[in-house]
């Protein structure tokens, strides 16, 4: 077995011996993982839906009626998530512009599915963007919302 020697006098052990070669090889590994250690995962849902550093869905509900009924849609688009492929999103937002077509103010509702943002228009001209709001609440129980109206009689 060939020792290494340092010029002080000390043996390099056989495992332990730095060459070139391994430092290239060292380099060209880490490069190599870098991009894997980078991506970013794609799934942008979790990060739509969550109010973090917004104002609170109640909060801004209060601020009018039409508010009120834009918290009241984005929480039924919420709640109709089944999944993340192109076919699940467009059924919620399916869901959310049929719940907001009973709605008294809404004018139109633009959906992009793929976007998870519905586009409301309201009778008083306002145009709102809204994303899905997963707190657990249902649409009918945002305040502000004006109740449903009475069936007809016969």
């Amino acid at each position: 077995m060939a020792r290494d020697w340092l010029p002080s006098g000390e043996v390099i052990p056989p495992g332990f011996q730095s060459s070139e070669g391994q430092m290239i090889g060292r380099f060209v590994f880490l490069v190599l993982l870098l991009p894997l250690v980078s991506c970013r995962s794609y799934d942008y849902y979790s990060r739509l839906s969550s109010q973090r550093g917004l104002t609170p869905p109640d909060r801004f509900a209060r601020y009018g009626r039409e508010q009120a009924e834009a918290v009241a849609i984005a929480r039924e688009f919420g709640r109709a998530y089944q999944g993340n492929t192109p076919e699940a999103f467009t059924k919620q937002a399916q869901a959310a512009v049929s719940y907001a077509k009973t709605l008294p103010d809404v004018v139109d509702v633009t959906p992009d599915p793929l976007g998870n943002r519905l586009t409301i228009r309201f009778k008083s001209g306002w145009r709102e963007a809204v994303n899905p709001v997963d707190d657990g609440k249902k649409g009918k129980d945002t305040p502000g919302l004006a109740p449903a109206p009475a069936p007809a009689a016969r």
